[in-house]
């Protein structure tokens, strides 16, 4: 086999399956793990895939540029939000990570509604300017334009210094084996942050990102409360979640 009809049938399987195991194509191929591994490396050069230990998984499509990740899923976006937003309560203090979910779980709050949020996203700030019976913390950093957001030492220590119920975060995967996974080191940190300030987390996940990997993992299992999604039920990722004991929240309602 070519190494062009091996690339493409690397391919298939991801798409088929879901992840690619190094060792069992090798086997199955009658061609060494080496160039299974080197194979994965171009594919994953060219974007096609995220390289994890002993193979590799779907990339996901949220590592793009902010403006265009406005257009991807937004109806699954707002769902997400609409369902996370229901978890705020009256005179709570909400943690509100950045990115377009966050933008819309702002936009999806009551505007009448009494609460405090702590966010580290300018975008998120802005759209808050709009409630006027929020209570509002920006906290400031080097600000990471991929996901406008604010990051670093700075943001950290800023983060540390505050408390809330409630902590709502994005990330760009979300899978079984590789966990919560971003597409930054110091993103994956100020969210880690975050979380670690809240009584309880969420993580907002339109489906886009359901069996995705990205390079930098955010947080364990066992470090979140649950997940909010529109993926459907019956999804094998889902399923595999629901195995291991993560909340899984429906967006319109609970499995």
């Amino acid at each position: 086999m070519l190494v062009g009809q091996r690339r493409a049938h690397l391919l298939r399987i991801l798409d088929e399956t879901g992840k690619i195991v190094a060792k069992d194509v090798a086997t199955d191929l009658g061609v060494s793990e080496d160039s299974i591994r080197r194979d994965l490396r171009d594919l994953a050069a060219e974007g096609l895939c995220q390289r994890v230990y002993g193979g590799a998984l779907p990339v996901s499509p949220a590592v793009v540029d902010y403006t265009t990740r406005h257009s991807v899923e937004p109806g699954g976006k707002r769902a997400v939000a609409a369902t996370a937003a229901g978890l705020v309560r009256p005179e709570s203090t909400l943690i509100l990570d950045g990115g377009t979910t966050a933008l819309a779980v702002a936009e999806a709050l009551p505007r009448d509604l009494e609460c405090t949020v702590i966010t580290n996203s300018p975008t998120v700030a802005s759209a808050l300017l709009q409630h006027p019976s929020a209570d509002l913390f920006l906290l400031g950093g080097r600000v990471f334009k991929h996901s406008a957001v604010a990051c670093g030492a700075a943001a950290v220590e800023a983060a540390q210094n505050v408390s809330a119920d409630l902590c709502l975060i994005g990330v760009t995967g979300v899978h079984p084996e590789a966990g919560l996974t971003t597409g930054d080191a110091e993103d994956a940190a100020m969210k880690r942050a975050l979380a670690a300030r809240a009584a309880e987390t969420y993580v907002l996940a339109s489906s886009e990102k359901i069996g995705t990997a990205s390079p930098y993992r955010v947080l364990p299992w066992d470090q979140v409360t649950g997940i909010i999604t529109d993926a459907d039920q019956t999804d094998d990722v889902i399923k595999q979640l629901s195995a291991l004991d993560v909340e899984i929240l429906h967006a319109g309602g609970a499995f």
